[in-house]
């Protein structure tokens, strides 16, 4: 890879076990401005610009500098993967904060229990 060329990566919102995606739910509430805004800056993401996160407790802020202070949160999954888990604005930071937490801790229990409940099958040739 050449040094001016960004590494991509894939976004994917997490969905839990019974369906319900917390990003898109937040989103859906947005008004067109901020959809726009926040649209705008998982593009950037995508085109691997991570400079507006900030990391703290196995989670990202991705932070918007713009009306409310509208806030992302996801979590990184090795090095091409970040799972979206929700948003919030400046207001609502703390709460979101800790249900963003909560969910990247069921992330990771569910995605170890398939990688196990995978690895005790037999693969028959």
């Amino acid at each position: 890879m050449r040094y001016h060329e960004a590494m991509k990566i894939k976004l994917e919102e997490y969905i839990r076990e019974h369906g319900d995606n917390p990003y898109q739910a937040w989103f859906n509430g947005l008004d067109a401005q901020a959809a726009a805004k926040v649209t705008v800056a998982k593009t950037r993401l995508e085109l691997g610009n991570t400079s507006k996160i900030e990391w703290f407790r196995g989670i990202g802020e991705f932070k918007i500098d713009w009306g409310l202070g509208y806030r992302i949160y996801l979590a990184k999954d090795g090095e091409t993967l970040i799972i979206l888990l929700g948003g919030s604005t400046k207001k609502g930071q703390q709460k979101a904060i800790d249900q963003a937490v909560a969910l990247h801790d069921e992330y990771k229990a569910r995605k170890k229990a398939l990688a196990t409940t995978r690895k005790g099958k037999k693969t028959w040739r």
